[in-house]
C-alpha cells in the first residue's frame, strides 16, 4: 500500500474542528511544523493538543495558539509565555502532566492498554483535585480531577489513562512509501509515540526512499501505525506580532 501524499491540505483536511491530535517533537526537534501550520491555513478550530512542549517562538504549536485555534492543551513544558496569557484569560485550557507520564499514556494508548499506575505526580496538586484546568476572570475555573490512587510497595501511585488521539500529527528523517519511518536523534523521544497515539497518522518526511531500502533492524516505527506520508515543506511563517513590548524590542 502506497502511503505518500502529494497533496498536504487535501488530505489532512480530514481534521476536524474540535478534534483531539497527538503532535510529535521534543523542543524544536522533530517538530512538525509543516503538518501543524497547515491546520491554521485549513482553519481548524477548538482543537485538543496532546504534546510535550508548545516551543518557545509562534510557530507550529504556538501558531495555532496565538490564533486561537486550541481547546486544551496536555502537556508537560508549556514554556511559551504567551500561552499562560490565554490560559490565565480563560482562552485555553491545560492539563499539566509529567513528562514520563505523557510519553507512557501515549504508548499505552498505541498498544491497546487502557490505563496503568504510576508514581509520578502522586500526592501532588497534579493528582489531587486542586490544580486549575482553566481560568475564568483571573480565577480559577474548573480543575482536574483528583485521581484515583493506590499504594504499591509502601508507594502512592495514580491512574492514568492512555491516550487515543483522533489524529497524530509527526516527522520523521525518513520514510518508504509504506510508511516505515526512521527518526534522527532525540527527534525519536516524542513522535513515535505521537504516531502510535493518532487513530489516523501523517507524517512529514526530509527523505522518502523506496521501498526496501530500510533495513529492517533500522527502522524506528512500523508502517503499521501510519496512513499517510508527505514531503515536508519549508515552514510556514507566522505573521504574528508578539505582545509582549519586551519582546518586541529585543
Amino acid at each position: 500500500m502506497n502511503k505518500f501524499r502529494t497533496d498536504l491540505h487535501e488530505h489532512l483536511d480530514a481534521v476536524w474542528d474540535g478534534a483531539s491530535i497527538a503532535v510529535g517533537g521534543f523542543g524544536s526537534s522533530g517538530r512538525p511544523d509543516a503538518l501543524i501550520n497547515a491546520l491554521s491555513d485549513l482553519d481548524k478550530k477548538d482543537l485538543h493538543l496532546y504534546v510535550n512542549n508548545v516551543g518557545d517562538d509562534f510557530m507550529g504549536i504556538g501558531r495555532l495558539v496565538m490564533e486561537g485555534r486550541v481547546r486544551r492543551l496536555t502537556g508537560s513544558f508549556p514554556v511559551l509565555p504567551e500561552f499562560y496569557d490565554e490560559y490565565f484569560a480563560g482562552r485555553v485550557e491545560l492539563e499539566l502532566i509529567p513528562q514520563g507520564t505523557l510519553a507512557e499514556r501515549m504508548r499505552a494508548g498505541g498498544a491497546g492498554i487502557a490505563a496503568f499506575f504510576t508514581p509520578s505526580g502522586a500526592e501532588t496538586m497534579l493528582s489531587d483535585g486542586t490544580f486549575p484546568a482553566s481560568y475564568s476572570g483571573g480565577t480559577p475555573g474548573e480543575l482536574l480531577p483528583a485521581k484515583e490512587e493506590r499504594v504499591f510497595d509502601g508507594r502512592a501511585h495514580v491512574l492514568e489513562y492512555g491516550i487515543k488521539a483522533d489524529f497524530g500529527l509527526v516527522k520523521a528523517q525518513q520514510a518508504d512509501p509504506k510508511g516505515n519511518l526512521r527518526f534522527h536523534l532525540s527527534a525519536r523521544n516524542f513522535n513515535p509515540l505521537a504516531a502510535m497515539s493518532g487513530r489516523t497518522t501523517f507524517v512529514e518526511v526530509e527523505r522518502l526512499v523506496d521501498t526496501g531500502s530500510l533495513d529492517p533492524d533500522d527502522i524506528h516505527l512500523p508502517g503499521v501505525f501510519v496512513d499517510h506520508v508527505v514531503m515536508t515543506a519549508a515552514p510556514i511563517p507566522a505573521d504574528l506580532p508578539r505582545r509582549a513590548a519586551s519582546l518586541q524590542k529585543g
